[in-house]
C-alpha cells in the first residue's frame, strides 16, 4: 500500500468516477483502475462498488477511506511544514440545505481560525446529494433537517450509509415573505392565507420525491409552483413575484438583507435541522469548530416557535 494509492482512491471517491479521476490525475484509466485493483486484492476489501450509475463507496471502502484521508493530510502537513517551509493548508468541507446560518457559521469558522492557508468547500446542495457527499467522504458534515413525513425514509438512508444524525435545533415552520406583501405584516399566516401566492421551493432534480423536498407539506398541491435552484435566485422570486417558501425562519439580515421576513405558520408540524456524519470516524479540528460556531450563532438567534 502506497501514499500514492491513497490519494487515487481519495480522488475517485470525489469524483464519483473513474474516468474523471484520471483526468484529475493525469493518468491513464487502465492505470489507475489497476491501481485500485491491486489495492483492494492487497487489502482484501471492495472500496469501491461498480454500478450503472457510476463508482459508490463499499461500507468497508467508506471507514478505509476515512483513515486515508488521516493519512494524506498528516503527509501534507509535514510536506508543507518540513519540506516547503510552508504553513500547513487546512481541509475541510460541508454539504448543506440552503440555510443562512450554516453559511454564516462557515463564515466565522474561516475568520476566527486565523487561517492563512486553507482548501474548504461550502456546497448548498440537494438533500440527497448531502446524503451521498457525506458517504462518500466528499464533505466531511451534512446539515438537514427531518421531520414526522421524511424521518423514516432519511434514517433508512443514513443507516444504510454509516451516517448518524445529530439534532441541532427544533422549529416551527415559517413562510419567508417579501417585507412589502401585506401577509408580513401578519402575527401569524394560515395555508388558505397562501392559496394565491406563487410557492417557490429548491428543486432536487433526480432524486424529486416529496420525503427529499427541503420544504415541509411537500405533498400539497399549488396552483402556482416555482422551483428554484440557490438561495439568491429564490430570494428573488419572492421579491419580485411576491411569492413565499417555507423554512425554519431563521434569516440572516447581514446575508439577506431586510426585504425578506419570516412569519409563522399555523400548522401543526415541526422540523428538527440537525447534522450527518460517519458514524466510525472522528471528526477533524475545524468539522467540530465549524459546528461550535454554528451553535454559536444558533445561541445567539432567537429560535423562531
Amino acid at each position: 500500500m502506497t501514499l500514492q494509492q491513497l490519494k487515487y482512491a481519495i480522488e475517485i471517491a470525489h469524483c464519483g468516477s473513474i474516468n474523471e479521476a484520471a483526468k484529475h490525475l493525469f493518468i491513464t484509466q487502465p492505470s489507475l483502475s489497476n491501481a485500485i485493483k491491486e489495492l483492494e486484492t492487497e487489502l482484501g476489501v471492495t472500496i469501491f462498488i461498480r454500478t450503472n450509475r457510476g463508482i459508490v463507496l463499499s461500507p468497508e471502502g467508506a471507514e478505509f477511506l476515512g483513515y486515508a484521508r488521516q493519512v494524506t493530510e498528516q503527509m501534507s502537513l509535514l510536506e508543507e511544514r518540513y519540506l516547503e517551509n510552508k504553513p500547513a493548508r487546512r481541509q475541510f468541507s460541508v454539504s448543506t440545505q440552503h440555510y443562512a446560518f450554516a453559511v454564516s457559521a462557515f463564515v466565522a469558522l474561516i475568520r476566527h481560525q486565523g487561517l492563512t492557508t486553507y482548501d474548504c468547500t461550502l456546497s448548498e446542495t440537494r438533500t440527497y446529494e448531502i446524503i451521498e457527499d457525506v458517504k462518500n467522504l466528499r464533505s466531511e458534515l451534512g446539515i438537514l433537517y427531518i421531520n414526522s413525513f421524511n424521518a423514516k425514509v432519511l434514517h433508512k438512508l443514513f443507516n444504510e450509509s454509516n451516517l448518524a444524525f445529530h439534532p441541532l435545533f427544533e422549529a416551527v415552520p415559517h413562510v419567508f415573505l417579501s417585507a412589502q406583501n401585506a401577509l408580513a405584516k401578519k402575527p401569524f399566516v394560515t395555508l388558505e392565507d397562501l392559496e394565491k401566492l406563487p410557492c417557490l421551493s429548491f428543486e432536487q432534480g433526480e432524486y424529486n420525491s416529496f420525503h427529499f423536498s427541503e420544504e415541509i407539506l411537500s405533498t400539497l398541491s399549488h396552483r402556482q409552483n416555482i422551483r428554484v435552484n440557490d438561495r439568491a435566485t429564490l430570494f428573488n422570486c419572492l421579491i419580485g413575484l411576491d411569492g413565499y417558501t417555507i423554512s425554519t425562519g431563521i434569516l440572516s439580515a447581514e446575508l439577506n438583507g431586510t426585504e425578506i421576513v419570516a412569519v409563522p405558520l399555523r400548522v401543526k408540524e415541526h422540523m428538527t435541522v440537525g447534522w450527518i456524519a460517519h458514524r466510525k470516524l472522528a471528526l477533524s479540528h475545524l468539522a467540530s469548530c465549524y459546528l461550535e460556531e454554528m451553535e454559536a450563532i444558533l445561541s445567539n438567534e432567537r429560535l423562531p416557535q
